[in-house]
């Protein structure tokens, strides 16, 4: 097949406002249906006054996150939203477009997204919404959130509001997408005015959205003593937990029902209601599921700092071009060290060879067990699988006899960007 047979998604074509009538029937049908037998109680902070246009920028852990959203923005719904193209696939490319979505392919710079999120502000004026981390978050906690973002609420001009919400997380984690029914709350808060975003600086709002960020859903269900019986909650842990604080093996950690072990040296873990952990015998070393999360980042840290790490794997290649299917290309290699990120397969008919410098790639995008609901998909059935992109395509890579390596090789495409940086700064100086 070749590529000039292959129609690209359009992300120049101007987005459209989005329509009453479809706003109508999510506010009065999907939304409430979405969000039953999960109560929600919304704080608005700094917001009185204030209507649209302004750029929202909510935290990101679940489907849910979208049905939160539309209820804490009420009664202005109508809204330009930035769409990665899966989920755009996932949906349909009309109705994405006729609810106002904006299609973008992840961590990469788009131009068009800037010309079109200028045209939705001046000639639409209602609410733009971005969800800056990209993706999910993988241990109910703030995810990574690129540098540019301060410079984008300059240029749009318009005031910044956060949305921070806990409770989705624990609901439906991506590790385990079994939705329970828990309550959730939200705050949703102007952190630039109006009046300030003409001379405030980029890195001041970038510091206080970083602040604005700040959540962890294992503390709030904790601190809220909100009890998740469901008896497979610990099903899944494996992908972000993949590294045994015990022996320090990865990628031998295995989980059934409400129990986490390693197949290494045998040390097992209970996960109680409220979502903390036990050792079955000996010490606890990590309680706080976000606390171990953090060790084996440290650990990538390290490895990535010292020279040490490296990532190697024959891979499975799909291709999303654009928002109607995947396609198939047999197999490839994936390599990455400090130094970057590389690919070698063929696309289409034809030899690639794509490298990301390790200052040019921020971060990727991550997906356990995609897509989860099998009875929508009769194909393109991926797995787990890492998703990178360039400007025309998104590569959609499934490691080959490699298991739990997703969320390692997350930490490490973040830890090289920064050391890059770094060492790039230091330089300069």
């Amino acid at each position: 097949m070749k590529e000039r047979k292959v129609k690209k998604f359009d992300f120049a074509k101007r987005p459209k406002r989005a329509s009453g009538l479809l706003m109508w029937v999510a506010r009065n049908f999907v939304i409430p249906s979405e969000l039953k037998g999960k109560p929600l109680k919304i704080e608005r902070i700094n917001m009185d006054g204030l209507k649209p246009p302004y750029l929202l920028l909510p935290t990101h852990a679940s489907e849910l996150d979208f049905s939160v959203m539309f209820r804490a923005v009420a009664p202005y719904n109508r809204m330009n939203s930035v769409c990665a193209i899966d989920a755009i696939r996932d949906n349909g490319e009309w109705l994405m477009r006729s609810l106002g979505i904006i299609g973008k392919r992840k961590f990469i710079k788009d131009y068009n997204l800037i010309r079109n999120l200028r045209y939705c502000v001046e000639k639409y004026k209602d609410i733009i919404c971005i969800y800056p981390e990209a993706r999910y978050s993988l241990d109910g906690c703030q995810s990574f959130v690129p540098p540019s973002v301060g410079k984008l609420c300059k240029l749009l001009k318009i005031p910044v509001v956060v949305l921070r919400m806990h409770g989705n997380f624990i609901c439906e984690p991506q590790w385990n997408k079994n939705t329970q029914k828990l309550p959730l709350s939200a705050e949703i808060e102007q952190i630039v005015t109006a009046d300030e975003i003409g001379s405030i600086s980029a890195e001041e709002i970038n510091a206080r959205l970083e602040k604005g960020f700040i959540h962890d859903d294992f503390k709030y269900q904790l601190e809220n003593k909100i009890e998740n019986k469901f008896e497979r909650r610990a099903e899944g842990l494996e992908h972000i937990l993949y590294r045994c604080p015990h022996c320090d093996t990865e990628f031998k950690m295995y989980t059934k029902g409400t129990r986490l072990w390693c197949g290494e040296c045998g040390k097992a873990w209970q996960m109680n209601t409220l979502g903390q952990l036990t050792a079955e015998e000996g010490e606890t070393e990590y309680s706080h599921i976000p606390d171990w999360f953090k060790w084996e980042r440290e650990e990538v840290r390290e490895e990535v700092r010292s020279g040490k790490y490296r990532f190697e794997s024959e891979v499975e290649v799909h291709t999303l071009p654009n928002a109607k299917r995947f396609y198939s290309h047999g197999k490839g290699k994936l390599v990455q060290t400090e130094n970057g990120t590389v690919l070698d397969c063929t696309a289409y008919g034809e030899p690639v060879h794509i490298e990301w410098g390790a200052a040019e790639l921020e971060s990727v995008h991550i997906e356990y067990d995609y897509p989860f609901n099998k009875k929508k998909y009769k194909h393109n059935i991926l797995g787990d699988c890492v998703d990178i992109s360039t400007n025309d395509d998104s590569y959609w890579l499934h490691p080959v006899g490699k298991r739990l390596q997703l969320t390692k090789i997350s930490f490490a495409t973040e830890e090289i960007y920064e050391f890059a940086h770094e060492k790039i700064k230091g330089k300069k100086l």
